[in-house]
Parts: structure tokens; sequence; C-alpha cells
């Protein structure tokens, strides 16, 4: 259900806006994405797993949190990130 070290640094080094990037919200917001899309798979195979339920509304209550907050200080970096990911807004 957690990513691999090498996928982490693989979404980093895309989404990051420098090479030391691993903070900003896009990377975040990244992390957060691959993620919950995991995490959603796991949860088609196991309905009834409702702790890894509960974790998934965290993590996603985590990521509009934090697209939030990029939509109010940089409307285009929130735009695109938006796209990116193929999120829906």
């Amino acid at each position: 259900m957690s990513i691999t070290k090498e996928r982490k640094q693989e979404v980093i080094g895309e989404y990051g806006r420098g090479d030391a990037d691993t903070g900003s919200p896009e990377v975040q917001i990244a992390i957060l994405t691959n993620r919950v899309n995991s995490l959603t798979e796991h949860l088609k195979t196991h309905k009834k797993d409702y702790a890894s339920r509960r974790g998934l509304l965290m993590m996603v209550s985590r990521r509009r949190r934090l697209l939030d907050y990029l939509k109010k200080i940089d409307p285009e970096r929130y735009l695109d990130i938006l796209r990116r990911l193929n999120l829906r807004k």
C-alpha cells in the first residue's frame, strides 16, 4: 500500500521544482495521489478493509487541503498540477 523508495524518488524528480525539492505542495500532492491510487486498487479487492478505507479518506483530505493551499498562493501552479495528475476539479 505504501510506495517504494524508488517510486517516491521518481515522483520527486518529476514533480519537484528543483533537485533537492521534497516538500513543495506539488511533490506532496503527487506522492499522496500515488498512495491514494494504490490504496484504491487494494480496496477494490478487499471491500471490508475499513481501517484502510479510513486511511484513504485521511489521505484524500490532506491532498484536498494541499490543493486548496496551492490554489490560494498560486493558481497557475494549481491548474498545472491538476492537469499533470489528471485530477478533476
